[in-house]
């Protein structure tokens, strides 16, 4: 089981997509715990995405079609908000 570590903004850092059956604990900053499935982590990994792209304007694969360029790999959200009571839909 792997941990993750809320930080003081609310947020937990993904780097990668979770397999979907792990089991991943977090620990949020008022010292409780909660065990997320990778596949939920997955989900709000994705709709952190999708409120990054519509705040700045990107289609759904990440470019900007006013400019024809894509955004620059770096710009794929790591922090995804996360708050208790997220483990379930």
């Amino acid at each position: 089981m792997s941990n993750l570590q809320q930080d003081a903004d609310g947020n937990v850092r993904m780097r990668a997509i979770y397999p979907k059956g792990v089991r991943v604990n977090v620990i949020f900053t008022d010292g409780t715990q909660e065990e997320f499935t990778g596949q939920r982590l997955n989900e709000l990994r994705e709709a952190a995405n999708a409120a990054f792209r519509l705040a700045n304007s990107l289609d759904a694969k990440g470019f900007d079609r006013n400019k024809g360029k894509p955004v620059a790999r770096n710009k794929i959200v790591e922090f995804v908000p996360i708050r208790p009571g997220m483990s379930t839909r």
